[in-house]
């Protein structure tokens, strides 16, 4: 379970994207994108350095492993934005937000994995819990001339749980190789700022923060501990516990008070946390009826 608690981690860092993304300024997306992912390239130095490995070693993956990676973390990043820019926020944000669902649907596909009912159930409604607050109004409105956007948002959701369902199968490939991963998105995420967007530059030293701990957070160390928890931890799990992002990223807005909390929170938060401990629940009957395994490897330090 260590490494599902190292999984875990991810979802707490990427509760805080919204607010940093709201203290960095005006930057445009993918603009903001590639410095992020820049600054999450060197945070994978850091991580190789601290685990006692060269990092420039781990860069050189087989094509398939370097496309899955790459693919993943800068294909989610592009389709996400590009769903945005032609859809509604509420109703491309959830159908953004199937990626977990999908995890542990697909998940049991993986050898040795078995999909539960108790995942399903749990998976469910923690979705149900987070629409709520993606689309707190609940009028979704899924209209036909939104359909490029809509789509781009349905493949975001494929690619982002495609990657964390694959890299299981990609296990031999270190954590360290996200490190290419990362700077490969940077340098895309910046072709497609050129091609797209004029830049600005965050205007203050507070913007400036915000940029860098977005590249040292959601976007940089996020991207390591949640490569841990899918190959090596309960990836099923993972998936519904990351239906917790958008409700820990709607309590830090309200915290810095960029946001209001609402009475719909407390319902949301009780169907994620239900569809958590449903899936906490389904794995331990697992666990109860696998036979015994070698112990766990040891877990890449993190930097």
């Amino acid at each position: 379970m260590r490494a599902t608690a190292v999984g875990a981690v991810a979802v707490l860092l990427w509760a805080l994207l919204a607010l940093l993304t709201v203290r960095s300024g005006a930057v445009p997306p993918f603009q903001l994108v590639a410095m992020c992912l820049g600054i999450g390239a060197l945070v994978g130095v850091v991580w190789a350095k601290a685990a006692g490995r060269p990092a420039l070693a781990a860069l050189r993956q087989p094509w398939p492993v370097a496309a899955l990676g790459i693919g993943g973390i800068f294909g989610y990043h592009f389709f996400y934005f590009t769903a945005l820019r032609n859809a509604p926020a509420a109703e491309a944000g959830l159908i953004a937000y199937l990626w977990p669902l999908l995890i542990v649907l697909f998940s049991g596909l993986l050898p040795g994995e078995r999909l539960r009912a108790l995942h399903l159930v749990g998976a469910l409604a923690a979705l149900v819990g987070a629409g709520l607050i993606l689309a707190p109004g609940g009028r979704l409105v899924f209209a036909g001339e939104h359909a490029l956007g809509f789509a781009a948002a349905g493949l975001c959701s494929l690619l982002w749980s495609g990657y964390s369902v694959l890299s299981r199968l990609a296990g031999k490939a270190p954590t360290e190789a996200v490190t290419g991963f990362c700077a490969a998105g940077a340098v895309l995420s910046a072709a497609a700022h050129l091609a797209l967007e004029t830049t600005v530059w965050p205007a203050t030293t507070g913007e400036w923060l915000a940029v860098l701990a977005l590249g040292a957070g959601p976007l940089g160390l996020a991207f390591y501990v949640w490569d841990v928890g899918v190959k090596r931890g309960d990836i099923q799990l993972l998936g519904v516990a990351a239906y917790a992002a958008p409700l820990l990223s709607t309590l830090a807005l309200a915290a810095a008070g960029e946001a209001a909390l609402t009475p719909g929170l407390a319902l949301s938060a009780g169907l994620i946390a239900g569809g958590a401990g449903l899936a906490a629940l389904g794995s331990a009957r697992g666990r109860r009826a696998a036979p015994v395994e070698p112990p766990e490897q040891p877990l890449d330090p993190a930097p």
